[in-house]
């Protein structure tokens, strides 16, 4: 099926129509080769082993160029809380600081290991800024939508007509933080308040959805009608290994009706693609992400329950297209490994609908060596080589 699809595309495609064709289940020259990123210890070792590149960001055009990519471009739209929180070390020694973040959340984090801003182990949560509904009477006036810093300079002159004539993929979200509703109010309440809230505060969780998607529809207006990108990217880390971290029900009364007004926004405006971020297993929360008008998950985690892609593609059929589903932990075994882990994704490439990228950023625990040989491998995957 590969053979008969490259056959029907003689010319090489730009990035843009590779993506799009690809989407599509149209002709196509190749599949996209698209990764997320690494660990910043990973970055550390790499150089330790030869890695010749030193500002390795994969969503910009440095990291992807190196490693023979497609390249990808994010609208730089500010979606966070302007003003911030004022920073401050609450306590500090050679093993850990104690800091209220620019969020308002305040962790505990070990200093050794930190490597590119990136940390060895996950920080310890001790508070976070929304306890009741007056705490997120005032947390909304950090949430202006028309504040002029949510934009980058001169953007009209700058970065649109780039953004007009493009070939390559233009993307609103993921490093540019479009948070999705389970994620900001996750920030907002901790995880912990947040499993209760929807049953002991409705009324909060109700005005907080609704303001989300206010929020987020009239920050990304200004660039909708100036340019609409190719795919939103929202991201939401609802779940985890065994399930998502709130049922299906919940979903439905509380973030669902929004979440189709968002959707439907961004599709009104002519952007084709909705694609959704979380980690875990999110599996019994897909149907109402489909039903919400969500064209993509990423990055499908394989050490998760139910996350095999070609599980999902047989009971969602191809409605849903799939991203990622590379299981990490296949890169630190040997070539043969690799070479058998791929295999078995080459029905799905040969379908169409689906980028493998690793489940998620590159761990330190994988070589360099191991790394280079999976791209290699993974390319003529793409180009129906393997």
């Amino acid at each position: 099926m590969m053979d008969e699809m490259m056959k029907k595309t003689n010319a090489e495609m730009t990035p843009r129509e590779r993506f799009l064709a690809l989407m599509e289940y149209r002709p196509l020259d190749r599949v996209p080769n698209h990764e997320v990123g690494v660990w910043g210890q990973t970055i550390d070792r790499w150089q330790q082993e030869g890695l010749e590149i030193y500002n390795l960001h994969w969503d910009w055009f440095t990291g992807e160029e190196y490693f023979g990519m497609d390249p990808r471009e994010y609208i730089p739209v500010n979606f966070s809380m302007l003003p911030a929180y004022e920073e401050e070390v609450l306590e500090e020694n050679e093993r850990y600081v104690i800091k209220r973040q620019a969020n308002g959340i305040v962790t505990k984090a070990l200093l050794e290991g930190t490597a590119h801003g990136t940390r060895a182990s996950m920080d310890e949560y001790f508070d976070f800024p929304v306890k009741t509904r007056e705490d997120f009477q005032l947390l909304k006036k950090r949430f202006v939508s028309s504040h002029s810093g949510r934009y980058p300079p001169q953007w009209r002159t700058t970065m649109l007509p780039g953004w007009k004539q493009r070939q390559h993929v233009l993307i609103l979200g993921r490093n540019c933080s479009t948070l999705g509703f389970y994620w900001r109010a996750r920030e907002w309440l901790g995880t912990e308040n947040l499993s209760y809230a929807w049953y002991d505060q409705p009324d909060l969780m109700h005005e907080m959805m609704e303001f989300i998607a206010d929020f987020t529809i009239e920050v990304s207006r200004p660039v909708m009608e100036a340019c609409p990108p190719d795919y939103i990217f929202l991201n939401e880390d609802m779940a985890m290994k065994t399930g998502p971290l709130l049922s299906p029900r919940t979903y439905r009364k509380f973030i669902f009706p929004h979440m189709r007004r968002l959707v439907d926004f961004y599709k009104s405006y002519g952007t084709p693609y909705f694609v959704v971020d979380t980690d875990g297993n999110s599996e019994p929360l897909i149907p109402l992400l489909m039903e919400a008008g969500v064209d993509a998950i990423w990055p499908m985690e394989r050490a998760s329950d139910s996350q095999d892609p070609l599980f999902l593609r047989k009971k969602y059929g191809k409605q849903l297209r799939l991203w990622g589903g590379v299981d990490k932990r296949e890169l630190l075994k040997d070539k043969p490994a690799i070479d058998d882990h791929l295999r078995t994704l080459a029905p799905l490439v040969e379908e169409g609908g689906f980028i493998p990228t690793i489940d998620h950023t590159v761990p330190p625990d994988v070589s360099l060596e191991n790394f280079l040989y999976y791209m290699e491998r993974k390319k003529a995957l793409l180009s129906g080589r393997f």
